[in-house]
């Protein structure tokens, strides 16, 4: 084989776990290639994940503030339409520019990028397909970071335009007048509240009891009760157990408290979750070893069953969300390299984006008393804070669990304005085993969002400054 297709390390596909790897791997004198088969790097999570929908997400916050609070700050505004292409256009824009970003800096750390599907001939040969030639590549190490895509339901299965998923989604060329969610997760939480801010009668069905499972029942309840003010009904403890589609609508049959009903849409979102993919890349044929929920197994060190393959992201074990697929990234390319590269799954911080955001970190007190620890907490309400009055941002509360013997933060679970920002603190200080008082005694400036955290770290102890 010739030498330039011969690498210390391959990866394959190119979504933030992958491209950050060969980035990394590259930073540490590694040859590198990267095989990634849509003409866009950058996978799932800038094409048709988590940049698009923030775009739009912020597109529409944009539209809601002006047609519906824009009076309270005696801003008039009269005759306010929207252009859905314009606004779809410009989610495609931000999605390119990422994109060329994305080309342009692997290409410039030195990562030789392939376009094309991938195969595994074997542990150290990669056989790739662009539709116009097929050629073979060769490593000592190869990570597969191929992502995850949208469950499909059995009873719901997509076809795309009637039953869609997350994909779909993002890329309405009209505003459904009626739009069933199928799961109160973080995708079905904030397309519901794309298309409920453009108009949409938007009703979200959940399977369990309450929306938003990793936190406390009376963080979770108030959350909601924050969505419904916002006009997006629930239908709770509701399983979905037939779909009519017609050329019109969707018709639902579901099932609560034992009681049949049935529910129709324009279109019906299934955002149940993800699972990982793998497809095409010829690991049954290889045997590599995956466990009850079609994960990829691997060790410490992200090394699979057979010598030379590893895997990250979407594909193993941990939350499916993008800031962990890169951090699977670095760790695997710097153990590649010889150095200690670990991730603490336990301090991966998840986050909704909606508005208020609802982020949390760690555990919550009913899984820390699960746990068996003793609990403390501390919470403090938005409406508390200045800069949150200040700027129309009161709803939500912020939530602190510690360890009632050690002071160590347990976790925190955050519902305000900018909480993807403001959790980002408490992971900080959660990194080096950080006590209630130690982020009690950081100063943050005033007035701000921030102070909220510090008030809750205050109210650990009983000793809150703004709150009664």
């Amino acid at each position: 084989m010739k030498s330039e297709n011969i690498f210390d390390l391959l990866v394959i596909g190119a979504g933030p776990g992958g491209y950050v790897c060969a980035i990394r791997a590259a930073q540490l004198g590694l040859k590198v290639g990267i095989i990634e088969k849509n003409k866009r790097l950058g996978g799932t999570c800038l094409n048709v994940g988590c940049i698009p929908s923030k775009a739009l997400l912020h597109s529409t916050e944009v539209y809601h503030q002006i047609k519906v609070d824009a009076q309270t700050h005696g801003v008039e505004c009269e005759k306010v339409s929207l252009d859905l292409a314009t606004m779809m256009n410009r989610k495609d824009k931000v999605v390119s520019q990422l994109g060329k970003g994305v080309q342009s800096l692997v290409s410039k750390k030195g990562v030789k990028i392939y376009e094309g599907t991938a195969e595994l001939l074997d542990n150290r040969k990669v056989q790739v397909s662009n539709g116009s030639e097929i050629f073979e590549l060769e490593a000592k190490e190869i990570v597969l970071a191929t992502g995850s895509k949208p469950i499909e339901l059995p009873n719901l299965p997509f076809d795309g335009k009637k039953i869609i998923s997350s994909d779909q989604a993002i890329a309405l060329d009209k505003i459904p007048e009626r739009l069933v969610v199928v799961g109160a997760g973080a995708i079905g939480l904030e397309l519901g509240c794309v298309w409920s801010r453009l108009g949409s009668e938007v009703t979200i069905l959940e399977f369990l009891p309450e929306i938003c499972s990793q936190l406390d029942p009376e963080i979770a309840k108030a959350t909601r009760k924050i969505f419904e003010k916002q006009g997006i009904t629930f239908q709770l403890s509701t399983k979905v157990e037939t779909a009519k589609v017609t050329k019109k609508e969707v018709s639902l049959s579901i099932t609560k408290d034992n009681q049949n009903s049935n529910i129709s849409a324009d279109c019906v979102l299934v955002a149940v979750g993800r699972e990982p993919f793998a497809k095409g890349l010829g690991i049954e044929r290889l045997n590599l070893a995956k466990d009850e929920k079609g994960r990829v197994k691997v060790n410490q060190d992200f090394s699979t069953n057979l010598d030379g393959i590893r895997a990250i992201g979407d594909l193993i074990h941990g939350p499916m969300l993008a800031h962990k697929a890169e951090e699977d990234g670095v760790a695997c390319a710097e153990i590649l390299a010889g150095q200690a590269g670990h991730v603490d799954y336990s301090l991966v911080p998840g986050v909704i984006y909606s508005d208020p955001e609802v982020a949390n970190i760690g555990m919550s007190e009913s899984q820390a008393k699960k746990e068996g620890f003793l609990t403390k907490c501390g919470a403090f309400p938005m409406a508390g804070n200045g800069r949150a009055i200040a700027t129309c941002s009161t709803d939500g509360v912020v939530k602190l669990v510690a360890d009632a013997k050690t002071d160590r933060i347990l976790g925190a679970q955050i519902v305000a304005h900018s909480a993807s920002e403001l959790i980002a603190s408490v992971v900080a200080h959660m990194e080096y085993g950080g006590s209630a008082e130690d982020l009690a005694r950081t100063i943050h400036a005033h007035p701000t969002l921030s102070e909220s955290i510090k008030e809750a770290a205050l109210s650990v102890d009983g000793r809150g400054l703004h709150s009664l």
